[in-house]
């Protein structure tokens, strides 16, 4: 099995356009692959899903850890593993490249095609390079791959960049229509929301395939020593967990799901848009992130749902709720327009437009008590995007931003809930899925 990285100098350049190019390209040669994103991005993994038809997964070192990292990658079955990275190449925890896509190849020497979009430099696009590959040693830059860069440019450039880098440049992508994905404020839209995705992709590999060096490219990745240990086969069902998913609740790291599956829960997938009540025979909740502001007005309607998960809550089924599923929780839920909506109500909030980033990064949650995912003064890593805020975040968990010292109160937990805006991953140091399915499978036995 060999591991390869596509990263960058900043966001922006094309690192998910051109890995869904690859990833088609290879699919079409009939290599055998799969797709990773480094960081705790939730919309690039969507891409590399749609392209594929297999889930694609995060590599987070702030989230999981270096073997939480190492116990994803090992998930590996492909040929080759195709990683993305996020932001700039050394672009970490603040301002330092701790957790960056430059420390996740260094952890598992990775060698790294950099992205690069020229524009309006020659030259000092190699002195860009040089600075790159001498920042940190060993840099694990093998290559370059030019994005939006026109057919002469590339003539005129690439013997610039190899002779001053040492780096082959191994092809390039032209500007065209296909590569031009709209975007919103947490980046790109959903895969889901593109209906010509897939036409535009399969336009991007065919490109790629006449002016990228593929065989060359495959040549720089790096051989993983050891082999992939068989798959963990899955424990008796023991709990069924109804998880929101929809164009409104679409968040999800794949880790998590299989993390709660291997403690013995049944996933029963679900619509808080369409569906009318929660599934039956339903011992927990997870409400994940999403975009519930953009479908307030569909939600709300749904009364029958947000009256089954109302009650479901207060009733005590063992829920977690992150994000865009703490805000359907509320009270009410403003729209993107200003509109509010009434939500579940199963919270004492009003969910509301800011119209700047809130509470941005990486942080970490510290609890006060025991509840649902945490025990008493545990500290677990998290991250939060967000544009909306809440009139009532909480005050169960003390949350610190990764690297300051400033400490704010947020959060709801009880024995039965965790309900917050800072997302959590599964794979980590804290057994969050066991205690998570734990409690379900106690609800069960308590509800026969």
């Amino acid at each position: 099995m060999r591991r390869l990285m596509l990263t960058a100098m900043n966001s922006g350049s094309g690192k998910t356009t051109v890995t869904c190019a690859l990833l088609a390209a290879l699919r079409r040669r009939g290599v055998s692959v799969q797709s990773f994103k480094c960081g705790p991005d939730y919309i690039d993994p969507m891409f590399h899903t749609q392209v594929l038809g297999i889930p694609s997964r995060n590599l987070d070192l702030f989230l999981q850890g270096p073997e939480g990292v190492r116990r994803t990658l090992a998930c590996q079955r492909a040929d080759l593993a195709l990683l993305e990275g996020a932001m700039g190449f050394y672009d970490g925890v603040g301002g330092t490249a701790e957790s960056s896509a430059w420390q996740t190849a260094d952890t598992e020497d990775i060698p790294s095609v950099l992205v690069l979009r020229p524009a309006g430099s020659s030259l000092t696009l190699a002195a860009q390079v040089r600075g790159l590959q001498s920042f940190r040693s060993p840099s694990h830059l093998a290559g370059l791959l030019l994005n939006s860069c026109k057919p002469a440019f590339h003539s005129h450039l690439a013997p610039i960049l190899e002779r001053e880098t040492g780096l082959p440049v191994l092809g390039f992508l032209p500007p065209i229509d296909e590569a031009v994905f709209g975007s919103r404020h947490l980046g790109l839209l959903t895969a889901g929301e593109i209906a010509d995705l897939s036409a535009r992709i399969e336009v991007l590999a065919a490109q790629l395939e006449r002016t990228v060096d593929i065989r060359s490219l495959l040549a720089l990745a790096g051989d993983v020593s050891n082999s992939a240990p068989p798959p963990v086969p899955l424990p008796p069902v023991r709990c069924r967990i109804a998880a929101a998913r929809d164009e409104a609740f679409c968040f999800f790291y794949e880790d998590n799901l299989d993390a709660l599956r291997q403690c013995g829960a049944e996933l029963v997938f679900f619509s808080p848009l369409r569906d009318r009540e929660l599934p039956s025979n339903t011992d927990g909740l997870y409400l994940a992130g999403g975009y519930p502001e953009l479908h307030a007005r569909a939600l709300s309607r749904n009364e029958a749902m947000r009256e089954s998960i109302r009650c479901a809550v207060t009733a005590g089924l063992p829920t977690v709720a992150e994000c865009g599923g703490f805000l359907y929780l509320q009270q009410t839920l403003e729209d993107d327009a200003g509109t509010s909506w009434p939500m579940a109500g199963a919270l004492a909030g009003a969910g509301f437009q800011t119209g700047r980033l809130q509470r941005f990064g990486y942080l970490t949650l510290t609890a006060d008590s025991d509840s649902l995912l945490l025990r008493r003064g545990e500290t677990v890593p998290a991250h939060e995007f967000h544009y909306w805020d809440c009139t009532e975040n909480g005050t169960a968990l003390a949350a610190r931003k990764a690297g300051r010292e400033t400490v704010w109160r947020c959060g709801f937990a009880s024995p039965t809930l965790y309900a917050a805006f800072p997302h959590l991953h599964f794979n980590s140091q804290l057994p969050l899925a066991r205690r998570f399915a734990d409690r379900a499978a106690r609800w069960r036995e308590e509800h026969i």
